[in-house]
């Protein structure tokens, strides 16, 4: 398995990317999985739902299953959250494994990046990105030796991740 993660400041226009690189990826008959970190609470099921209650009753893990999907959900209750390497574990096999999230992963990076988050690059700092995607059409100058690629060409930048995990 493959993986390749995507890093930048929140607003940055990671989900966005990997949404429009998914179908471009999986129409090239590669198997792709994600994995996201979130750094905050979230749910997947709401109140009032089987699956809520039983979690809000105590349970630890709770599988909900049907014939077209099923989800496994893991209260911690104060444990430590796994680390990136114990999560990977969980996937069943795939062609590649994309992450969103995990920031400092030891994993090749795409990194996005925009002027309007008001934050810096990441990449001077991470030798883990391999390149870096902004608007091209963009005002801002950045002075960087990663290839630059343009955020609003999904299909050269699903081609870039491809050759470079030799995945083409």
């Amino acid at each position: 398995m493959k993986t390749f993660g995507f890093a930048g400041w929140s607003g940055s226009g990671k989900t966005t990317l990997i949404e429009k690189l998914l179908p471009l990826l999986v129409a090239r008959g590669l198997r792709v999985s994600l994995i996201k970190h979130a750094h905050h609470s979230f749910d997947v099921d709401h109140p009032g739902k089987d699956s809520y209650r039983h979690r809000h009753a105590g349970a630890t893990e709770v599988l909900v299953t049907s014939s077209r999907r099923w989800v496994l959900m893991h209260e911690l209750r104060g444990a430590r959250e796994p680390s990136f390497e114990e999560q990977i574990r969980h996937f069943s096999p795939c062609d590649l494994l994309i992450v969103e999230g995990y920031k400092y992963a030891p994993i090749p990076k795409l990194e996005v990046w925009r002027a309007e988050t008001g934050e810096g690059l990441l990449h001077p700092n991470d030798p883990h990105i391999v390149a870096v995607a902004i608007p091209l059409l963009s005002e801002v100058k950045i002075d960087i030796t990663l290839p630059l690629l343009d955020l609003n060409a999904p299909p050269v930048i699903a081609t870039f991740i491809l050759d470079y995990l030799k995945l083409a």
